[in-house]
């Protein structure tokens, strides 16, 4: 077998090493001991946790700004859809976490309550692009009415389905 190469670093100690353990133990300081390389760590550890604070409350102040912008200048009935949006994100993952922990045993009706939950999430999603202001020029032929009633009429068709599904 061929010998095993070693590491560039020295595995016995060195001289100078062995000078300042002997030197430290009579009592005697070296001027080696006395620099010593903790400080500048503790410095960093200092300047790191007073940097991340700092990103911390820009976070914060990015959080506040946007949450403040988003009351203020989103319509009511945005908001609503919104809201409705989350209520379904919340209702999608309740089931989700039903079926992994409780077992999925009606198989059919997991997947029916599950695509319900997601189509009309899509849906909503739908509704909120077209009857918001900003997209107007997207969408110059559908009012808010037209999309709410494809909204409604897809809705329909969709738990149709999903209720067939289930047997």
């Amino acid at each position: 077998m061929a010998p095993k190469n070693r590491n560039n670093r020295d595995v016995t100690p060195s001289a100078a090493s062995t000078a300042q353990t002997s030197a430290t133990s009579s009592g005697s300081t070296p001027q080696a001991a006395i620099s010593n390389p903790a400080k500048p760590a503790v410095n960093k550890s200092v300047s790191s946790s007073s940097s991340s604070s700092s990103s911390k409350q820009d976070w914060n102040a990015v959080v506040m700004n946007l949450a403040n912008s988003y009351r203020d200048s989103t319509p009511q009935r945005t908001k609503l859809i919104d809201a409705f949006m989350a209520f379904l994100v919340v209702a999608g993952t309740l089931q989700f976490l039903y079926c992994v922990v409780a077992g999925n045993y009606p198989f059919n009706a997991f997947l029916s309550g599950f695509s319900a939950t997601v189509g009309q999430f899509v849906l909503t999603a739908s509704l909120r692009i077209q009857t918001t202001e900003a997209n107007k020029s997207d969408f110059p032929s559908v009012s808010p009415e037209r999309a709410f009633a494809d909204f409604v009429f897809c809705s329909l068709i969709l738990h149709f389905f999903c209720v067939n599904f289930i047997n």
